[in-house]
């Protein structure tokens, strides 16, 4: 096997249906770059961080944003084919509560100390949650439970989230995207220098894999600024 290797840092909110398909994407990449080792780090940002702690109605929510027209409609017709040919199964009808996600992205960064398959298991689970399955997933009981379906300790979880923990930490993270220029999600972030926005195709993600790998084989990295 190669000795090639790199990070991506995705910057990525739970309730952002493209960065659901950059995940399954991401993941597809990964999978066709065989021979290089891909550690994949999820780093947070908040689509809408003024959406109360308790969350939102998703209907109003919605028709705030995007009117009473067809565009909406328009808008989920695309994503649910797109997710289709991925395996998501997006079920927009069934969300009800648009919810704040920093706890989600507090937890996310728990999962993180624990290693890297953590991190990418409570992910998923969040992401299958909220637009598969319509949970509210800023309501701490359903943190907590996808928390353990992802092998953390939900008691540990459970204590935690009902304190402040991190959550500056979380903040703080969100505001340094932002201050890079990050402002729309997905972002991939491979080895720190070179980023590629939005929910791009497998292919593009894979190619994006192979250049920065070999570039870093190469030690073209190291002198880069």
């Amino acid at each position: 096997m190669s000795e090639n290797s790199l990070t991506i840092d995705v910057v990525s909110d739970v309730v952002c249906p493209w960065c659901f398909l950059g995940q399954k994407r991401l993941e597809a990449a990964v999978a066709a770059t065989q021979g290089i080792d891909v550690t994949i780090r999820w780093r947070p940002f908040q689509l809408d961080p003024t959406i109360p702690p308790e969350g939102a109605d998703r209907k109003e929510y919605m028709r705030a944003k995007f009117g009473d027209g067809d565009r909406l409609a328009q808008i989920h017709a695309n994503l649910i084919s797109l997710g289709a040919a991925e395996g998501i199964s997006f079920d927009f009808d069934s969300i009800r509560v648009s919810p704040n996600t920093l706890d989600a992205h507090r937890i996310i960064r728990w999962a993180g100390a624990m290693g890297v398959e953590a991190q990418n298991a409570v992910v998923a689970e969040l992401f299958s949650r909220y637009f598969e399955r319509g949970e509210n997933t800023g309501d701490p009981r359903v943190l907590t439970d996808a928390a353990r379906s992802a092998g953390m300790d939900a008691a540990v979880v459970e204590a935690m989230l009902a304190t402040d923990a991190d959550a500056e930490e979380v903040r703080g993270e969100i505001n340094t995207a932002a201050r890079m220029g990050i402002s729309g999600v997905p972002c991939f972030l491979l080895e720190n220098k070179y980023a590629v926005m939005g929910a791009q195709e497998t292919a593009v993600l894979a190619d994006a894999i192979r250049q920065v790998a070999a570039a870093k084989a190469r030690g073209e990295l190291d002198l880069a600024n």
